[in-house]
């Protein structure tokens, strides 16, 4: 095996320049906004911060995060009032969920604020905002009410497994899985479901945890999603002999749990969906359900209808991507809201990324060129998962 190799990194990426209106967009005030490949705007993943307490090795390796590391100065961060004006303009363009991300979004101070403020705003037929939370469950037992109380609907909990010795190795700061389990019943007491938890699966790392967790989430209410281990970034020496295939999970699971298929939550789902059968032989939503995202073996680009904006301000339009918009110096130019709004439109209507599709199509060895050639795609601590 190849030794593993990890570059060091400095943040944040060069920019892009936000396009002029095209005169083939598609766009105007008061229709549904879509991209060059005709996917709408409706899902925006929020950076609250770069920052993390964990070092999970495809992620934020020790290796380069140490504690030499230089994280964004306060100065660069969005302030919630920023984030809440960004956060309009998108859902005047369509946005009805946002998820805010990290980092390890509960590290940032007063995020309630955040949230209250976000959770005023209605999307554009009047409903209330999706408003969800990504977190590794680390703060979340103590936080869990008051998130609630602020106005968060539900919350995604990253845990790769139950086993204390593999999942402390894969945070590499020692955190014990209790303390997990603590904040996701503390999330389910307080109201913020359906949970979800995430687990990355890493050949030759945590394999061995995908039916211990399944057992113990079956019966919980708990969507329990397997990610494949993703080329994100430049950090964190991925290699596509560390992916297990999503197809290789799900054999592995029905070889003890009867299963079935379940249709799409909605337009644009990252998670193919998987249902428990009772003792019956009847599906029954009560137990949870599994999911599988499988970005490197069954690329969902044909209809991703997300954007990320990071801490600072930057708008990603693909968590491949190796260049963002500085949407931040537009924010605190003071200009008119319809002009935020005009350029992030310029920015999504031009949009035509899809590069898992074209890696999954090509060798190995090409898909370097597919994200920039010599140029590194952004971190997923930088960006948001």
């Amino acid at each position: 095996m190849s030794e593993r190799v990890i570059p060091i990194i400095t943040q944040p990426l060069a920019n892009l320049a936000i396009p002029q209106a095209s005169s083939s967009a598609t766009w105007h005030h008061g229709q549904p906004l879509t991209d060059m490949l005709n996917r709408p705007l409706h899902d925006l993943r929020i950076s609250v911060t770069d920052r993390c307490n964990f070092r999970c090795s495809y992620c934020m390796p020790k290796e380069v995060f140490d504690n030499n590391y230089q994280y964004l100065p306060q100065s660069s961060l969005l302030t919630f009032e920023e984030i809440t004006r960004a956060a309009t303009s998108f859902i005047a363009l369509g946005v009805e969920k946002i998820r805010l991300t990290g980092g390890e979004p509960l590290l940032r101070k007063n995020l309630e604020i955040l949230i209250s403020q976000l959770a005023g705003l209605q999307t554009l037929n009047g409903k209330p905002l999706d408003l969800t939370l990504t977190t590794n469950g680390s703060l979340l037992a103590r936080k869990a009410q008051t998130l609630k109380a602020a106005g968060l609907k539900r919350v995604t909990v990253s845990l790769d497994g139950l086993d204390d010795a593999v999942f402390k190795r894969m945070n590499d700061v020692d955190f014990p899985v209790s303390d997990v389990l603590e904040g996701i019943e503390a999330a389910r007491l307080a109201g913020l479901g359906p949970i979800k938890v995430n687990m990355v699966v890493k050949r030759g790392t945590n394999e061995q945890e995908i039916l211990p967790m399944a057992r113990y989430f079956r019966g919980q209410g708990v969507a329990l999603r397997f990610i494949e281990y993703m080329d994100v970034g430049a950090t964190n020496g991925w290699r596509m002999n560390e992916v297990m295939p999503s197809a290789e999970v799900l054999a592995l699971l029905q070889s003890e749990m009867s299963l079935i298929p379940l249709n799409p939550s909605q337009t644009g789902e990252t998670a193919e969906r998987w249902g428990y059968l009772n003792d019956q032989g009847e599906h029954d939503p009560s137990l949870g359900e599994l999911g599988f995202i499988s970005s490197v073996t069954k690329a969902f680009c044909s209809d991703c209808n997300r954007a990320r904006l990071t801490t600072e301000g930057q708008l990603y339009l693909c968590l491949f991507a190796t260049q963002g918009y500085d949407l931040k110096t537009l924010i605190r130019s003071h200009g008119s809201a319809e002009n935020l709004t005009q350029s992030i439109a310029n920015i999504w209507s031009q949009r035509s990324d899809r590069y898992s599709e074209l890696r999954s199509s090509l060798p190995h060895d090409t898909t370097r060129e597919l994200a920039g050639g010599t140029q590194r795609k952004v971190e997923m601590s930088y960006i948001g998962g």
